[in-house]
């Protein structure tokens, strides 16, 4: 939270030296095929690079700007390799539901990675899920199942506002970020028709249905 009002920015070295890095980005703003968005109340910010080439590999830090003479930027690294075949992707990056129903991500993983663990973890509070049914703290259910055939699946059922937020497919030492967005329940609606004084008035109801890197500074819990 202490650096909730700092600028942040993302800047590359191919040589991997940050004294002599590049910015690329600052914080909510897009520059050529980079794009940078701070989400203060999740305490993180996402990075989407676009339009990703071979020549794109190389080390890439998150930083928050310090702004200080006597004291350096706080960075963290991280090495990005851009393959043709990727070995964690996810089916779609962003997923929504509504209040009470359920979603499902699917993570896809290459053959290397069949052994490793695979777990479905969350920012804010930062926990993780292992494979199999965990029933949440906000009262909702994660169920992962790994079918062996290079792909692991997620389903969150009883959705509630407050699972919305930035979840990340995990395994080995890999990950990928997904974003849950969470819409209120539908409302039931009720419509009256009297027929005449000697008939009785019918009522119906109806309802109406209706490549990101993140930096965070919490600490996983696995559950």
């Amino acid at each position: 939270m202490k650096y909730i009002h700092h600028k942040k920015y993302w800047c590359y070295n191919a040589g991997g030296a940050f004294n002599y890095c590049k910015i690329l980005a600052y914080g909510n703003t897009t520059q050529d095929r980079v794009t940078v968005t701070d989400y203060p109340a999740q305490s993180l910010f996402t990075v989407t690079m676009r339009d990703l080439q071979s020549g794109d590999t190389g080390m890439y830090y998150c930083t928050v700007e310090i702004g200080g003479l006597t004291e350096l930027d706080d960075t963290e690294d991280i090495y990005i390799t851009v393959k043709s075949d990727p070995d964690l992707s996810v089916v779609e990056s962003s997923v929504s539901g509504q209040e009470g129903g359920s979603v499902s991500v699917q993570c896809l993983y290459s053959a290397g990675y069949q052994n490793e663990q695979k777990r479905w973890c969350r920012s804010k509070p930062w926990s993780c899920y292992k494979v199999g049914r965990t029933d949440t703290s906000q009262n909702s259910a994660v169920q992962i199942s790994d079918d062996g055939k290079r792909s692991f699946s997620v389903e969150m059922s009883g959705l509630q506002k407050s699972d919305a937020g930035w979840y990340w497919c995990y395994i080995g030492d890999l990950q990928i970020p997904v974003y849950l967005s969470v819409s209120d329940a539908p409302i039931a609606t009720t419509a009256v028709t009297t027929v005449s004084a000697t008939e009785e008035t019918s009522i119906s109801e109806a309802t109406s249905g209706s490549a990101v890197v993140t930096t965070n500074t919490e600490s996983a819990t696995d559950l």
